[in-house]
C-alpha cells in the first residue's frame, strides 16, 4: 500500500522532446523565420522594406492584382497594404487603377521601375531558395514545396 502511494506521487515521466520541438506551427514558423531572414537582409540591403519587396515580388509576374489578394498574397492586413501601395505608387514602383468590372476595386500592377528593382532580387531569391533546398537534394526539396502547398490550400479552404 505505501509502495502504491509513493508510486502515485512520483512525477509523471518527460515526454521524449519538448511539446514546442515537435509542434508543427512552431517548427513551420520557425523554419520560416530563419528561411525568410537571411534573405531579407539582402531585402533590405537593397533599400527596400520587406513587406514593399512581397509586393513587387507577387507583381512580378502578375498582370495586376487586388488590394485583397495582394494582402493575403503578401501575407499583409489590407488598411497597412493600402498606405503601402499609395507609398510605392508616389515613388513610381506600382500603378493602382480602378477595376474594369467594379470601378471601387483598385487593381495595383507593377511599373517599368519596379520591375527593374525587383528582378535582381527575383534572381537573389532563386538562389537563395536553391541554396536552401541543396541540403535536401531535389527530390526531397521539391516534395516538401508540394507538401507546403498541400497544406497550404487544405487549410486555405476552411
Amino acid at each position: 500500500m505505501a509502495e502504491q502511494s509513493a508510486q502515485a506521487t512520483l512525477p509523471s515521466p518527460l515526454p521524449a522532446e519538448p511539446f514546442v520541438d515537435g509542434y508543427l506551427a512552431y517548427l513551420l514558423a520557425r523554419a520560416s523565420h530563419l528561411i525568410s531572414g537571411e534573405f531579407h537582409r539582402e531585402v533590405e540591403a537593397s533599400g527596400l522594406s520587406v513587406p514593399a519587396w512581397r509586393v513587387l515580388a507577387t507583381l512580378a509576374d502578375r498582370p495586376d492584382c487586388t488590394i485583397g489578394t495582394l494582402a493575403e498574397i503578401t501575407l499583409t492586413k489590407q488598411p497597412t497594404l493600402t498606405k503601402l501601395v499609395d507609398r510605392m505608387a508616389a515613388e513610381g514602383l506600382v500603378r493602382r487603377r480602378a477595376g474594369k468590372a467594379d470601378r471601387r476595386q483598385a487593381l495595383i500592377s507593377i511599373t517599368p521601375r519596379g520591375r527593374a528593382l525587383a528582378q535582381p532580387l527575383l534572381q537573389r531569391a532563386a538562389d537563395h531558395e536553391r541554396a536552401v533546398l541543396d541540403d535536401f537534394g531535389p527530390q526531397q526539396g521539391a516534395l516538401l514545396k508540394e507538401t507546403l502547398r498541400q497544406l497550404i490550400a487544405l487549410h486555405t479552404a476552411r
